[in-house]
């Protein structure tokens, strides 16, 4: 990003907040998002007109249902790309700064929802991860190759390989195919190495259901 931030208390602690059911974005990670609706092109024009910060969060709700409660943490956001793509949509990428508790949500004349966050518990998001992670790269790289032949899935292993860490287990806890409250639990995990460990499991479970667990591991 153009500006990076060093400390959290540059982030504002009233945000605009953007539902999206298995919307996952991590610090440093990118969500491309193509925007329609009217509350949410309009949530994009103030963001833009201010400091480009947008939280996402996932909905506790699987109805979408406008007013439906929010999960506790999400991710603020920054608006690193935009593209008017003209038939009234956008085309935005947002980049993941830090996540956030969700305080309260506000009432407010805009809209779309507007909450009060805190980033206390998540100040180490700003910084990149130490070089001794802790992550077990061979579990979760198996873990992985298993997912994929039981799934049929095609996937870049010479670009999977040179991958660092962080930027491999955010970016397919992003893309998995598991539910909110999956990638609710890969959010809130404490560290990357916490992280890559819900993930090697949540996919093991996934392979357990499938019934092709033990032999795709092996």
């Amino acid at each position: 990003m153009n500006e990076p931030y060093s400390d959290i208390s540059q982030l504002p602690c009233q945000i605009p907040v953007f539902p999206l059911t298995g919307g996952l974005v991590f610090p440093r990670g990118q969500l491309p998002l193509n925007i329609f609706e009217p509350r949410y092109l309009s949530m994009v024009d103030d963001a833009l007109r201010s400091n480009r910060l947008i939280g996402m969060i996932q909905p506790e709700s699987k109805n979408g249902l406008e007013a439906s409660a929010l999960y506790k943490v999400g991710c603020v956001t920054r608006i690193t790309h935009f593209n008017e793509v003209g038939d009234g949509r956008y085309s935005i990428t947002l980049t993941g700064v830090a996540r956030y508790r969700l305080i309260d949500e506000m009432q407010s004349t805009a809209a779309y929802r507007v909450c009060v966050v805190s980033y206390d518990e998540f100040k180490h998001d700003l910084n990149l991860p130490p070089e001794n992670d802790g992550v077990d790269r061979l579990s979760f790289l198996r873990t992985l190759r298993a997912f994929a032949t039981a799934n049929r899935l095609k996937l870049d292993w010479e670009e999977i390989e040179k991958a660092p860490n962080e930027t491999l287990v955010n970016a397919l806890s992003m893309m998995s195919p598991f539910g909110a409250s999956e990638k609710q639990a890969l959010l809130e995990a404490g560290s990357l190495k916490e992280r890559t460990e819900v993930l090697i499991a949540i996919t093991e479970i996934e392979l357990a259901r499938s019934g092709r667990a033990t032999r795709s591991l092996q």
